[in-house]
């Protein structure tokens, strides 16, 4: 007879424990993105993945986490009604994963499972907006967010890891999200990006890095968050947890070195940028693959995504595509790099729930032939075709309807200040006087100021504290 449910301690309290690390990731990608934009946009490119907290966390508790995970439907989405928002879920029995034979499942509780996801869809979204800095409007973004979570990633997710057609039918490999996370965002980026289309003066004009202190500080916190991301998808405390650890570390390691070989090769120079983003390029790459192979395979994974990674960015330049900050470049192309790595170096002998639980293959170099390379191979095409047609047309039906880029006259002004009311940087005098520092010394022959009078100015309008300058 089953023993009576039983919450797991470890078990919940490593996941709790990954979700906010996973959580911080997207403030971490604020900064990261942030710093790589211009100053005069810093603050919309922060508060599209801010607001992508706020709008994905609410949907994915009402209706998201049960498109995804939801009793499998046709293989495309879940039970919409499974876990709606409406209902609770606080019983004893109320564990993820339980069933009549096990009550206890893995021992986490639901909304443990529920919130861990959740911060999944929401850095998702958030990193679609680095293609399309400085020049979507903040009402557009928001129902771009909006419509794409729900007709992509919930029921990608679902197809993923939730019973749906890749994995439970097709049988592809996904540790943490290198289909379903940065495939998925990649697409959607160069959708987006082509209906957006280029900046004003890109690429005649130079576009570089505002605040590379702030890009090494997001890549370091992304770097940090990674560890729930990767390591707390296995959901339980065990040796394949440990695993996909130190395969994330090893492979991000590499990834940076191998970045910074090509800069080397190639500029002359290796670069604070270069080596943030060869991180994130690691990062992006292991993530698929970290609980399915060994390490000496992550290791060579980091080298080969870095390296390849960072001659990918150049691709907008030759194909005429705008992708502000390099999301194709880095998350398509490491996640593809990573998801096709599972056909090639996939193996039981480390996770015996390739074969026991997902029902794939070896790969290649183990034995297993290209069959599991074909199926990683077809589950990217169709999650790419999939997720960059939709966002295509969104973007194209709210570019005609409300609008998503922002006048010429906004773009090129500050887009912070056109839609936000407000700027990063104070840049103006601390005396509210453009009198120079050597005249407040007393250096020099220039007029003394004027005397201050206690008589207001009847001319002077009220400036808003939010905008500097």
């Amino acid at each position: 007879m089953p023993e009576a449910p039983t919450i797991d301690g470890g078990n919940t309290v490593w996941l709790l424990v990954s979700t906010a690390l996973v959580l911080l990731m997207t403030p971490g990608l604020a900064l990261f993105y942030g710093g790589l934009n211009r100053s005069k946009g810093v603050l919309n490119m922060m508060m599209m993945s801010f607001s992508a907290i706020g709008l994905i966390s609410v949907l994915w508790w009402f209706y998201g986490f049960s498109v995804a995970f939801g009793s499998d439907v046709n293989g495309l989405w879940g039970d919409p009604g499974a876990y709606l928002g409406t209902k609770t879920f606080l019983a004893e029995t109320d564990l993820w994963g339980a069933t009549a034979e096990n009550p206890s499942g893995i021992g986490i509780p639901l909304y443990v499972f529920m919130a861990f996801q959740m911060v999944f869809a929401v850095i998702t979204v958030a990193l679609i907006s680095g293609a399309i800095s400085d020049r979507a409007k903040f009402s557009g973004w928001l129902l771009f967010a909006f419509g794409w979570a729900t007709l992509v990633y919930f029921p990608v997710a679902h197809w993923v890891w939730g019973g749906g057609i890749i994995g439970a039918k097709l049988h592809a490999l996904d540790f943490a999200g290198g289909t379903a996370v940065h495939i998925n965002a990649g697409a959607a980026a160069l959708g987006v990006a082509l209906v957006l289309g280029k900046r004003i003066g890109w690429p005649r004009e130079g576009m570089k890095p505002h605040n590379i202190p702030l890009v090494a500080l997001g890549a370091g916190l992304l770097w940090f968050g990674w560890f729930g991301f990767n390591a707390g998808s296995e959901l339980t405390v065990d040796s394949v947890a440990g695993l996909a650890f130190l395969n994330t570390q090893l492979a991000t390691a590499a990834a940076v070195l191998g970045w910074l070989l090509v800069e080397r090769i190639k500029d002359g120079r290796p670069t604070m940028v270069g080596a943030s983003s060869g991180a994130v390029a690691g990062l992006v790459a292991i993530t698929p693959a970290c609980g399915f192979i060994a390490p000496w395979a992550a290791v060579l994974l980091g080298l080969v995504a870095g390296a390849v990674c960072a001659l990918a960015i150049s691709l907008k330049y030759k194909l005429g595509y705008d992708d502000s900050l390099d999301v194709v470049g880095v998350h398509f192309v490491g996640g593809w790099i990573g998801s096709l790595w599972l056909g090639l170096f996939a193996t039981n002998s480390v996770n015996s729930a390739i074969g026991d639980v997902v029902g794939a293959s070896d790969g290649l170099f183990y034995g297993g032939g290209i069959t599991q390379l074909g199926r990683q191979a077809l589950a990217g095409l169709i999650v790419t075709v999939w997720s960059g047609g939709v966002a295509w047309l969104l973007a194209f039906a709210i570019q005609k309807t409300i609008g998503f880029r922002v006048s010429a006259e906004a773009e090129v002004d500050g887009i912070d200040v056109a839609e936000h009311a407000e700027s990063a940087y104070d840049l103006s005098p601390t005396t509210g006087s453009s009198t120079s520092a050597f005249a407040l010394a007393g250096i020099g022959g220039g007029k003394p100021n004027p005397e201050p009078t206690d008589e207001a100015d009847p001319s002077a309008a009220p400036v808003s504290e939010k905008v500097a300058g």
